[in-house]
Protein backbone atom coordinates (compact mmCIF):
# COMPACT_ATOMS: atom_id res chain seq x y z
CA UNK A 1 0.00 0.00 0.00
CA UNK A 2 1.25 3.43 -0.96
CA UNK A 3 1.31 6.17 1.84
CA UNK A 4 -0.42 8.56 -0.63
CA UNK A 5 -3.67 6.04 0.55
CA UNK A 6 -3.68 4.74 -2.85
CA UNK A 7 -5.02 1.13 -1.77
CA UNK A 8 -7.42 2.95 0.63
CA UNK A 9 -9.60 4.29 -2.59
CA UNK A 10 -10.48 0.56 -3.39
CA UNK A 11 -12.35 0.54 -0.07
CA UNK A 12 -13.45 3.31 0.71
CA UNK A 13 -15.62 6.46 -0.88
CA UNK A 14 -15.30 9.69 0.06
CA UNK A 15 -18.57 10.95 -0.55
CA UNK A 16 -20.17 7.31 1.08
CA UNK A 17 -17.68 6.39 3.56
CA UNK A 18 -16.78 2.82 3.36
CA UNK A 19 -17.86 0.37 0.89
CA UNK A 20 -19.30 -2.78 2.33
CA UNK A 21 -21.03 -4.86 -0.35
CA UNK A 22 -24.77 -6.55 0.36
CA UNK A 23 -23.71 -10.06 0.86
CA UNK A 24 -20.92 -9.26 3.61
CA UNK A 25 -24.37 -8.02 6.04
CA UNK A 26 -26.13 -11.12 5.26
CA UNK A 27 -23.16 -13.12 5.34
CA UNK A 28 -23.73 -14.55 1.77
CA UNK A 29 -27.16 -15.33 2.46
CA UNK A 30 -29.81 -14.16 -0.22
CA UNK A 31 -32.87 -15.47 2.40
CA UNK A 32 -33.34 -15.96 5.87
CA UNK A 33 -33.26 -19.53 7.73
CA UNK A 34 -36.90 -19.97 7.49
CA UNK A 35 -37.65 -19.00 4.35
CA UNK A 36 -40.42 -16.01 5.49
CA UNK A 37 -42.08 -14.61 2.59
CA UNK A 38 -41.80 -10.75 2.89
CA UNK A 39 -43.48 -8.47 0.55
CA UNK A 40 -42.83 -5.08 0.15
CA UNK A 41 -45.39 -3.71 2.33
CA UNK A 42 -45.47 -6.29 4.76
CA UNK A 43 -45.19 -4.18 7.97
CA UNK A 44 -42.19 -4.59 10.78
CA UNK A 45 -42.40 -4.06 14.07
CA UNK A 46 -40.37 -4.84 17.23
CA UNK A 47 -41.31 -7.17 20.09
CA UNK A 48 -42.44 -5.21 22.84
CA UNK A 49 -40.02 -7.50 25.25
CA UNK A 50 -37.60 -7.26 22.93
CA UNK A 51 -33.79 -6.82 24.44
CA UNK A 52 -31.76 -4.50 24.28
CA UNK A 53 -30.44 -4.69 21.03
CA UNK A 54 -27.31 -3.07 21.65
CA UNK A 55 -26.21 -5.24 24.05
CA UNK A 56 -26.81 -8.14 22.19
CA UNK A 57 -23.17 -8.94 20.82
CA UNK A 58 -24.63 -11.93 17.63
CA UNK A 59 -26.58 -8.46 15.64
CA UNK A 60 -24.99 -7.03 13.08
CA UNK A 61 -25.41 -2.75 13.55
CA UNK A 62 -28.05 -3.68 10.61
CA UNK A 63 -30.15 -5.55 12.99
CA UNK A 64 -29.60 -3.18 15.41
CA UNK A 65 -30.20 -0.34 13.18
CA UNK A 66 -33.59 -2.12 11.64
CA UNK A 67 -34.67 -2.64 15.54
CA UNK A 68 -34.59 0.80 16.59
CA UNK A 69 -36.31 1.99 13.68
CA UNK A 70 -39.11 -0.09 14.21
CA UNK A 71 -39.45 0.13 17.85
CA UNK A 72 -41.23 3.58 17.82
CA UNK A 73 -43.64 3.04 14.63
CA UNK A 74 -43.65 0.01 13.12
CA UNK A 75 -42.30 0.39 9.33
CA UNK A 76 -42.93 -1.61 6.22
CA UNK A 77 -39.86 -3.46 4.46
CA UNK A 78 -39.36 -1.11 1.92
CA UNK A 79 -39.88 2.29 4.09
CA UNK A 80 -36.54 0.54 6.15
CA UNK A 81 -34.81 -0.20 2.94
CA UNK A 82 -35.34 3.89 1.91
CA UNK A 83 -34.42 4.95 5.46
CA UNK A 84 -31.06 2.42 5.57
CA UNK A 85 -29.99 3.12 2.25
CA UNK A 86 -30.03 -0.80 1.80
CA UNK A 87 -30.96 -3.04 -0.74
CA UNK A 88 -34.84 -4.56 -0.42
CA UNK A 89 -32.78 -7.85 -0.10
CA UNK A 90 -30.24 -7.46 2.08
CA UNK A 91 -33.82 -6.51 4.63
CA UNK A 92 -35.71 -9.13 3.83
CA UNK A 93 -32.82 -11.34 4.98
CA UNK A 94 -32.24 -9.30 8.40
CA UNK A 95 -35.66 -9.10 9.25
CA UNK A 96 -36.01 -12.82 8.42
CA UNK A 97 -33.05 -13.24 11.11
CA UNK A 98 -34.81 -11.01 13.63
CA UNK A 99 -38.24 -13.00 13.20
CA UNK A 100 -36.31 -16.23 13.44
CA UNK A 101 -34.77 -14.05 16.91
CA UNK A 102 -38.50 -13.33 17.99
CA UNK A 103 -37.12 -9.70 18.38
CA UNK A 104 -39.96 -8.45 15.74
CA UNK A 105 -42.67 -9.89 13.82
CA UNK A 106 -44.70 -9.26 11.19
CA UNK A 107 -47.68 -8.14 9.64
CA UNK A 108 -48.61 -9.60 6.10
CA UNK A 109 -50.66 -7.72 4.04
CA UNK A 110 -54.01 -9.08 3.04
CA UNK A 111 -53.59 -11.17 -0.55
CA UNK A 112 -55.92 -9.36 -2.48
CA UNK A 113 -57.45 -12.45 -3.61
CA UNK A 114 -58.84 -13.19 -0.34
CA UNK A 115 -60.25 -9.60 -0.05
CA UNK A 116 -63.98 -9.00 -0.66
CA UNK A 117 -65.24 -8.45 -3.95
CA UNK A 118 -65.77 -4.53 -4.42
CA UNK A 119 -69.73 -5.68 -5.88
CA UNK A 120 -70.41 -6.69 -2.61
CA UNK A 121 -69.19 -3.95 -0.52
CA UNK A 122 -71.47 -1.53 -2.97
CA UNK A 123 -74.58 -3.90 -2.08
CA UNK A 124 -73.96 -3.17 1.48
CA UNK A 125 -73.44 0.42 1.35
CA UNK A 126 -76.72 0.51 -1.04
CA UNK A 127 -78.50 -1.68 1.55
CA UNK A 128 -76.74 0.60 4.55
CA UNK A 129 -77.74 3.99 2.74
CA UNK A 130 -81.86 1.88 2.18
CA UNK A 131 -82.28 1.80 5.84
Amino acid sequence: MSADGEGRSHWFDDEAGPVVRPYAMTRGRTSSAAQHRLDLIAVVVTEPDADDPEADPTLSPEHVDILELCRDTPQTVAEIAAELDLPTGVVRVLVGDLVDLESVHVNRPVPPAELPDESILRDVINGLRAL
